[in-house]
């Protein structure tokens, strides 16, 4: 099973990098599209199934938290998980995301290794030989 990655971050340059260290993982992706706020975000989520969402907090138009706010006020949404991928980093904000249902969070920066096992541990195993 390949995966679809939704990225949506606004600056450029990280989902750029986030691109190729989820490239660096090895782990089968069919897709990842790139957005740069939450309501682009979702936006694709409404139209697209995707496999994980990984979005940062601070954006334009609408930010991280609200987008998976709204992600969890939607039965089809819901079950799509989230990572939250920040520089911000206070307990009290993972304290947050955690209530929200997040399936993870890693600070910036982060390295493939972070990023694969999120995925495995989110989306089930992947056996290379597969």
């Amino acid at each position: 099973m390949a995966y679809t990655i939704l990225i949506a971050d606004d600056s450029e340059v990280i989902r750029g990098s986030l691109e190729r260290t989820i490239g660096m993982t090895r782990l089968p992706v069919k897709h990842i599209i790139s957005v740069e706020d939450g309501a682009q975000a979702l936006k694709v989520l409404q139209e697209q199934w995707v496999d994980i969402l990984f979005t940062d907090i601070h954006m334009p138009n609408m930010n991280g938290v609200e987008l998976i706010t709204r992600m969890h006020e939607s039965s089809d949404l819901a079950q799509i998980p989230a990572a939250v991928i920040s520089s911000e980093a206070s307990q009290k904000r993972i304290d947050q995301l955690t209530a929200l249902g997040v399936c993870g969070y890693i600070k910036k920066p982060f390295t493939p290794e972070k990023i694969r096992a999120l995925i495995l541990t989110t989306l089930g195993g992947w056996d290379e030989a597969e």
